[in-house]
């Protein structure tokens, strides 16, 4: 839980276009980032929901097939048959927020606190 004007910031793996649906599901991926990546608009959607503003997503890398040639051929992975699936189609980045200054107003922290 953040103070009013607290932020938030994060480096994450991101999958900015929701490309790599179908490598995000392979379990041997998950520890490589990509299965829980989400997309840039998914991020922002999620923490706009949770009172976020000022949403920033700063990409600081995008990788391509190369780069997890060894670590996919290891698990199996075709990497030239999914290379332009794959191929500079996720990145990693800074996701910061800002949650809002106080309005002085008492937020409900619950179904029975605001009755």
């Amino acid at each position: 839980m953040l103070k009013p004007g607290g932020r938030f910031a994060v480096s994450r793996c991101c999958d900015p276009r929701g490309n790599l649906i179908r490598i995000r599901k392979s379990v041997l991926l998950w520890v490589g980032c990509v299965a829980g990546a989400l997309t840039d608009e998914e991020y922002r959607s999620k923490l706009s929901a949770a009172g976020f503003e000022q949403i920033d997503i700063e990409p600081t890398r995008v990788y391509r097939a190369e780069d997890a040639r060894e670590f996919l051929s290891a698990a199996g992975v075709d990497v030239d048959a999914i290379a332009p699936e794959l191929d500079g189609k996720f990145l990693s980045a800074f996701v910061r927020a800002v949650k809002p200054a106080d309005t002085g107003t008492k937020a409900c922290c619950g179904p029975t606190c605001c009755n």
